[in-house]
């Protein structure tokens, strides 16, 4: 693969992700309607994006798609585990 299409790839997964982390808007909706979700995977979502954001921003070579593709998850996944607990 050139590194052309790899960038092409890096930006079509980071779409893909941060659609996943979107798909948490149901959930979150869910919870504030009194049908609660578990915090628990939410929680950990959010702990794992954390981490791989970290990763992105501090090495060497930034790594951009990386911490796009996670930073929503950051967000979605804290605000879905805290609906979940309220």
């Amino acid at each position: 693969m050139t590194e052309k299409q790899l960038k092409i790839l890096g930006w079509i997964a980071t779409a893909m992700s941060v659609m996943m982390y979107v798909s948490y808007l149901a959930q979150i909706k869910n919870n504030l309607a009194g049908n609660k979700g578990d915090f628990i995977q939410p929680t950990v979502a959010a702990i794992n994006c954390t981490l791989w954001v970290c990763y992105g921003l501090f090495k060497e070579k930034r790594d951009l798609p990386l911490v796009a593709a996670n930073l929503p998850g950051i967000v979605f996944g804290l605000v879905t585990a805290v609906t979940a607990l309220m």
